[in-house]
């Protein structure tokens, strides 16, 4: 069974820092683009970023650019968003999901089928 599962959300205060990871399970990564996405109460799930299967590529959404970094560890078979400087808009789900699609000429290959989602995991910034 292919599985993703992250890890890494909690509380944090304004300014403060965490790190999520995504592993799989069932399957390896090193095939897989990656991408991570959120969605907070009342809104829509949003891409935040996403990195390609070779760790070549990356794509930042706006609101999380400099703030946010993602990478990769296939040895582990996880990725990771190490998220700074946090901000209560940041408060979310976040999810992670991994695609295959490889035509990266294609400007939304971040979030072009996707094919495995992980459960979640809650971030909540607040003083």
């Amino acid at each position: 069974q292919l599985q993703l599962v992250e890890s890494g959300g909690g509380l944090v205060q304004p300014g403060g820092s965490l790190r999520l990871s995504c592993a799989a399970s069932g399957f390896t990564l090193d095939y897989y683009n990656i991408g991570w996405f959120r969605q907070a109460p009342g809104k829509e799930r949003e891409g935040v970023s996403c990195i390609s299967s070779s760790g070549g590529r990356t794509n930042y959404a706006d609101s999380v650019k400099g703030r946010f970094t993602i990478s990769r560890d296939n040895a582990k078979n996880t990725v990771y968003l190490q998220m700074n400087s946090l901000k209560p808009e940041d408060t979310a789900v976040y999810y992670c999901a991994a695609s295959t699609y490889s035509d990266y000429d294609d400007a939304g290959w971040c979030y072009r089928y996707l094919e495995v989602w992980g459960q979640g995991t809650l971030v909540t910034v607040s003083s």
